[in-house]
């Protein structure tokens, strides 16, 4: 019972940034589309400018042929300024863990859930709701910045549960 309830939380890749995200082995799984969340995944929840190199990466990624969202449960100015800078579209108040958002980030896309990545910073957010809808899941670590309030307090959480899903795995 605790083994099935840890695996809706369990990302299918962790890695410590998005530069690690192997693009091939995406590739080889047949993931066409990738969904990214915002805030403390691209950019720090207290910054308004994305990193150059996180721009160009991502510009990288559509040049490579996959299509990306942006999904994030901020509001629509935070979201909408940053899909203008990079020509792609968006989701704002997403609602995650809810899957809402989600579908709707895929039908904008065209894409399919088994053909579709989700890139995140949080267990109880992203990585809940993209394997509730059957996406193939990335946790990254969090940019460095100050965090909301309700963010900090599921960071505490979270250490218990990637914890205990690293013991099961040894």
């Amino acid at each position: 019972m605790v083994l099935k309830m840890l695996s809706v939380l369990h990302p299918k890749a962790y890695v410590p940034s998005l530069f690690h995200i192997n693009l091939q082995d995406l590739k080889s799984r047949g993931i066409k589309a990738i969904l990214f969340d915002i805030d403390n995944t691209l950019i720090p929840w207290d910054c308004q400018q994305m990193d150059p190199q996180i721009e160009a990466w991502l510009r990288h990624l559509c040049q490579q042929g996959f299509k990306i969202c942006f999904v994030s449960n901020n509001n629509e100015g935070r979201v909408a300024a940053l899909c203008r800078s990079l020509q792609v579209p968006g989701i704002h108040k997403a609602a995650k863990p809810r899957r809402k958002g989600l579908r709707r980030a895929l039908a904008l896309l065209g894409a399919a859930t088994h053909e579709t990545a989700l890139v995140g910073d949080q267990v109880f957010t992203d990585v809940l709701a993209g394997n509730r809808l059957g996406l193939y899941t990335i946790l990254v670590t969090p940019l460095a910045g100050k965090e909301f309030i309700g963010t900090r307090i599921n960071r505490q959480l979270e250490k218990l549960v990637l914890g205990r899903i690293k013991k099961m795995q040894s």
